[in-house]
């Protein structure tokens, strides 16, 4: 639903995505061929620390159900189901890896016009439970998340947000870490093309602070400029270029003022749809 508030997880989404989206600093492909029945053939690969990483999936689109079978280069298959509608307002979705028999997960989320709701239970005798929910709007909204290990029968986590969006700036504040680190972000759009981000990390068991501010700019309608730089001293910048409709080509760039001898991190990502 259009006014339903964002799943927790999306809480400072916009900050994140300025700052970290598409920085990526290997050579990575995505070839993409989809067909008219719905089933789309997708084949990643990714060359990181001199070795090659790749993946070949199926996905297969109907009405209320998405089906994605991956096969990876360690011969490990991945399936997950998606099952839309299966009360109103509800989907859910199960996943799997072959041949490890205790990855079996399910996942549930209920929209409401003021509330959403996310659960994740795994499915083995000694199952991780996740349990998100979020009220509010689209424009404000007030969230938490908790995990709990059976096993051990310990907490792995507790989390709590708010956040804010409006047509040009989003903010959110974020305690997390078990209550150890307080999170904020902004973004602000200073023009249909120019935005500027921030966010900021204080961590109560040191007293750490640390901040990262970026900026993201549209040059024409299909060319996109990122830029960042943290209190760490590393710089980085993306350039993509959409070069056919929903083909891709992105160029990434990072430096780290702080290492001796130190020379610039670079990647190059390739996405081909047909």
């Amino acid at each position: 639903m259009g006014s339903s508030p964002p799943p927790f997880l999306d809480i400072g989404k916009k900050a994140k995505d300025l700052l970290n989206k598409d920085y990526i600093f290997d050579h990575k492909f995505t070839l993409t061929m989809p067909s008219a029945t719905g089933t789309e053939f997708v084949a990643t690969g990714l060359k990181k620390d001199d070795f090659f990483f790749g993946d070949i999936s199926t996905l297969y689109k109907g009405k209320n159900t998405i089906v994605d079978l991956k096969i990876d280069s360690r011969s490990s298959v991945s399936t997950k189901v998606t099952v839309k509608n299966l009360i109103p307002s509800a989907k859910a979705v199960i996943s799997f890896n072959i041949p490890d028999h205790k990855s079996g997960k399910l996942d549930v989320q209920y929209v409401h016009p003021h509330a959403t709701l996310n659960s994740s239970i795994g499915l083995n005798p000694t199952p991780l439970l996740d349990l998100s929910a979020t009220i509010g709007s689209q424009t404000v909204c007030l969230g938490g998340e908790v995990g709990f290990d059976t096993a051990s029968s310990t907490l792995t986590k507790y989390n709590a947000g708010i956040g804010i969006n409006k047509p040009d700036y989003s903010a959110a504040l974020i305690l997390e870490d078990k209550g150890e680190s307080l999170r904020a972000a902004y973004v602000h759009a200073v023009n249909p093309t120019t935005s500027f981000g921030a966010e900021l990390i204080q961590r109560f068991s040191n007293y750490n602070n640390s901040f990262t501010i970026g900026s993201s700019h549209f040059l024409d309608s299909f060319t996109t400029v990122k830029t960042r730089i943290s209190d760490s001293g590393k710089a980085g910048m993306v350039v993509q270029r959409e070069w056919r409709p929903k083909s891709l080509i992105t160029l990434s760039a990072e430096y780290d003022s702080k290492a001796v001898n130190s020379s610039p991190r670079l990647g190059l990502a390739l996405a081909l749809k047909p």
